[in-house]
């Protein structure tokens, strides 16, 4: 059965660079471009919004950190993965529902479109999906091999 069988050490490696490139998103390039007058020191933002901004960089910055614990030491993409997803997709459901609470994805320093699609939802989707692949390909070694590492 193929679920049973160990994947070869490059594909689990290239799940574990998938896991490792969304981290980069969230966790390093997201904050280098929201660290600024148009986010953080924006003083147009009443203070608590700002708050909110830099305790979502911080958490976004500890998940990856953690994320990239999980991965590299622990071998554990499955639970990494889960964190890309979970931080990722929020900035999906929040797009999503942004009509609703007068939000926006537009923010005064990425305001690019690829096909159409906001820039920003684009490179969340595809964190999303890198995040899922590499779930994916966890998921073929099996708990046996996962166990042994």
């Amino acid at each position: 059965m193929l679920l049973s069988k160990s994947l070869p050490v490059g594909v689990i490696m290239a799940a574990k660079i998938l896991v490792s490139l969304g981290v980069v998103v969230y966790a390093l390039v997201v904050p280098l471009l929201e660290i600024n007058a148009s986010h953080v020191f924006n003083s147009d933002w009443p203070p608590h919004a700002r708050l909110h901004e830099v305790w979502q960089l911080t958490t976004n910055c500890a998940l990856g950190v953690l994320s990239l614990w999980l991965v590299w030491r622990r071998n554990d993409i499955r639970l990494a993965s889960v964190l890309g997803i979970i931080v990722m997709g929020a900035v999906l459901f929040a797009h999503m529902l942004e009509d609703y609470y007068g939000g926006s994805l537009l923010s005064g320093n990425i305001e690019r479109t690829i096909l159409g699609i906001n820039l920003v939802a684009l490179t969340a989707a595809v964190v999303v999906f890198m995040a899922l692949l590499a779930l994916a390909l966890d998921a073929f070694q099996g708990p046996a091999k996962r166990a042994e590492q």
